[in-house]
C-alpha cells in the first residue's frame, strides 16, 4: 500500500486490521454489517437497545473491549432512539439510516485504500494522506465528505480503539460519552445535540457528499530562534509599525452566519471539539453539532501547544439552530451554499485557537496577554510555508523580492524567493536578532494557496470570555492586534450582546483616526493590564482609554437608577 509512513501513523487508532497490504474488516464484523445493511429484518436491530448489543458484538470481534467505554452508554442510545424518538422517526433511522451507515461501514476499507492511493496527487510535494498530526509538526491531511462519513459511521457504532489514545494526547471520538451523558443528566439541549448528529447521517445516507475537508495543523514559527517553538517576544509586538486593520462591529448576528468570506473563529479547546461528544453545549461544540465533520479531526489531531492553531477548511453545514448552551435546539435542515474552491472544498474557513483559562485577573499578565496574542496570531497568519519543517524568513523591506506567479493549469501556487543580494532567504542565520519588521508574516511554498487567501478577514468575538476568564474588552483588542499583523484587511467582531462592549466601535474608531499602529495598541494593553493587575484603576478598557467615555457610562448609570 502507499503511503505507508501515514498509515502506520493512524493505523493503531482504526478498527480496521491490515495483512498483506490491505485493509480489512474481520469476517464477523463483515457479517454484522451485512446483515444491519440488509435492514432489521435480517440483523434484528429495530431498537436502541438492540443497536447497543450490536455494537458490543462488534467491538468484541474487533477484540474491543466494551469496558473502555462510557457505562451509561447502552441506556443512553435505548433513551433516545426507544423513548425520545417518535415512532415514525425511529422506524426511519432502523429501516433506513443504520442501514446505510452499515453499507458505508462495508466500504470504508476501501474508501482508506483509494484515499492513500490518491493523496500524494492533491497538492504537489505535500503530505495530505490520514495520519497523526503530531503537535509541533505543521501539516495537512485532504478527506473526501465520503470518507469523512465512513469516519463518523465509526464512531457512532463506537469502532475505534480508544486504549492509547489519551497517551497520545487525543480527544475522545467515539460517541459513547454523548448518548451516556444524555441519559445520566437529560437535558433539551442534549438531545438535540444528538437530533444534530442523526440529521447529518439522515442527509449523507440519502445523497452522498462529493466534496473534500481539509485538516490542518498551523505552528507559529520561529522568529528569534532556529526552533518551531518559538514565538514572538512582547518587544516584538512592542515595535511593531504595523498598521491595523478595519474594526467591523456588529451587535447580532452569528460568526457561521458571516457573508464576507471571512476566517471564522472556534473558541476552541486545547483538545479539538472540547466537550462536543460530551455534555458541552457552547461555542465550539455548536459549531460541531451544525457542521458535524469537523468532528472527524478529533481522530488524528492530538491537543495544540501555546503556538499552535487548527485550520479546517470545507466542513459543510447540515442543521439549522436556536439559542446557545441549555437552550441550544436542533431547528430542521440547513442547506449550505458556499461555492467549492478548486480543491472541491466549500469555501467556509474555520480556525480553532484554545483561550487561556484562568481567574480574571491572571489574564492582566505579561506572560498570559502574550500567550494570547501569539495564540491569536498563529490562527490568523497566512502560513505559506513547507511541511517538512522548513523556515523561510522574509525581510518585508525594500532589498528583497517575492517572485510568485500562479500555475494557471494546477491553480497552485510556485514562488521563488530570494533576496536582491542573491542569498536565499531561508539561510537566515539562526538566532539573529531581527527587528520587528522583519518578522515572518508570509511563507510561499507549492500547493499553498490551497489554505487560505490573506485578502479576507477575520470573522470572531468573545473568545474565552466565558468560563475561561477572559476580559471582553480586551479580547477584542488582542485578536484586532493579532488580524492586523497578520495582515488581514478586516476583523468582524460580533459582540454577542455584551454589555461593556457598547463602546467598541466608537473606541476603535477613535484609534484609527488617530492612525495608530500594531506597536502603539498594544503598549497600552500592557499599560492598562498592569494597572488593572496593581488595583491602580478598576476601570474597563474602553473606559480607561478614553476617559469621556467613563463619564458618559457614570452619567447613564444614573439615568436608569433614576425613579420614572
Amino acid at each position: 500500500m502507499e503511503n505507508r509512513e501515514d498509515l502506520n501513523s493512524i493505523l493503531p487508532f482504526l478498527p480496521l486490521v491490515i495483512r498483506s497490504s490491505s485493509l480489512y474488516w474481520p469476517p464477523r464484523v463483515v457479517e454484522a454489517l451485512k446483515a444491519m445493511s440488509e435492514g432489521p429484518s435480517h440483523s434484528r436491530v429495530d431498537s436502541g437497545e438492540v443497536l447497543w448489543q450490536a455494537i458490543s458484538d462488534m467491538r468484541q470481534s474487533l477484540s474491543l473491549s466494551t469496558r473502555l467505554l462510557a457505562p451509561s452508554a447502552s441506556h443512553g442510545y435505548a433513551l433516545f432512539f426507544d423513548e425520545l424518538s417518535h415512532e415514525k422517526e425511529s422506524k426511519r433511522c432502523f429501516n433506513e439510516i443504520i442501514p446505510a451507515l452499515a453499507g458505508l461501514l462495508l466500504r470504508f476499507p476501501s474508501l482508506l485504500e483509494a484515499h492513500y492511493h490518491n493523496a500524494d496527487t492533491i497538492v504537489t510535494g505535500i503530505k495530505t494522506g490520514l495520519r497523526l498530526l503530531h503537535p509541533q509538526q505543521a501539516g495537512i491531511v485532504f478527506l473526501s465528505q465520503e470518507l469523512i462519513g465512513a469516519l463518523l459511521a465509526c464512531a457512532f457504532f463506537c469502532l475505534f480503539p480508544v486504549a492509547n489514545r489519551g497517551a497520545k494526547d487525543l480527544p475522545v471520538i467515539n460517541f459513547d460519552n454523548l448518548f451516556a451523558s444524555l441519559y445520566e443528566s437529560y437535558s433539551e439541549s442534549h438531545e438535540s445535540k444528538i437530533r444534530c448528529i442523526m440529521h447529518y447521517f439522515e442527509r449523507v445516507c440519502s445523497c452522498l457528499p462529493t466534496g473534500t475537508v481539509s485538516f490542518e495543523r498551523k505552528v507559529l514559527p520561529a522568529v528569534y530562534h532556529n526552533s518551531l517553538t518559538t514565538a514572538p517576544e512582547a518587544d516584538f509586538w512592542s515595535k511593531s509599525d504595523s498598521s491595523l486593520c478595519a474594526f467591523k462591529v456588529h451587535s447580532s448576528g452569528l460568526i457561521e452566519d458571516q457573508s464576507n468570506n471571512a476566517l471564522e473563529v472556534d473558541f476552541a479547546n486545547k483538545y479539538l471539539g472540547g466537550g462536543a461528544l460530551n455534555r458541552g453545549c457552547v461555542q465550539e461544540e455548536i459549531r460541531f453539532m451544525i457542521n458535524p465533520e469537523l468532528i472527524a479531526g478529533m481522530l488524528f489531531l492530538p491537543r495544540m501547544d501555546d503556538n499552535e492553531a487548527i485550520g479546517i477548511v470545507g466542513a459543510e453545514r447540515f442543521s439549522c439552530y436556536t439559542g446557545y448552551a441549555s437552550s441550544f435546539r436542533f431547528a430542521g435542515d440547513y442547506i449550505d451554499k458556499k461555492a467549492m474552491d478548486p480543491f472541491k472544498r466549500r469555501r467556509t474557513r474555520i480556525v480553532a485557537i484554545d483561550a487561556f483559562c484562568a481567574s480574571k485577573m491572571k489574564h492582566f499578565r505579561d506572560i498570559s496577554l502574550l500567550r494570547e496574542i501569539n495564540k491569536a496570531l498563529c490562527g490568523f497568519l497566512n502560513h505559506r510555508k513547507s511541511w517538512q519543517n522548513q523556515n523561510i524568513f522574509i525581510d518585508k523591506g525594500d532589498d528583497e523580492v517575492q517572485l510568485a506567479r500562479n500555475d494557471k493549469d494546477s491553480g497552485l501556487l510556485h514562488t521563488e524567493t530570494t533576496a536582491s543580494h542573491g542569498a536565499p532567504l531561508n539561510d537566515v542565520e539562526a538566532g539573529r536578532d531581527e527587528p520587528a519588521s522583519n518578522f515572518v508574516r508570509d511563507f510561499y511554498v507549492e500547493g499553498a494557496d490551497c489554505m487560505d487567501h490573506e485578502d479576507d478577514g477575520v470573522a470572531t468575538g468573545n473568545w474565552g470570555c466565558g468560563v475561561f476568564g477572559g476580559d471582553p474588552e480586551l479580547k477584542a483588542m488582542i485578536q484586532w492586534l493579532a488580524a492586523s499583523q497578520a495582515r488581514r484587511p478586516f476583523i468582524s467582531y460580533y459582540t454577542f450582546g455584551v454589555r461593556s462592549l457598547e463602546n467598541v466601535d466608537q473606541v476603535t474608531k477613535w484609534i484609527l483616526s488617530h492612525e495608530w499602529t500594531v506597536g502603539d495598541l498594544w503598549n497600552m494593553v500592557l499599560e492598562y493590564s498592569a494597572q488593572r493587575l496593581y488595583k491602580q484603576t478598576n476601570l474597563g478598557f474602553f473606559s480607561w482609554l478614553l476617559p469621556s467615555l467613563a463619564n458618559t457610562n457614570e452619567a447613564n448609570k444614573f439615568a436608569e437608577s433614576r425613579p420614572p
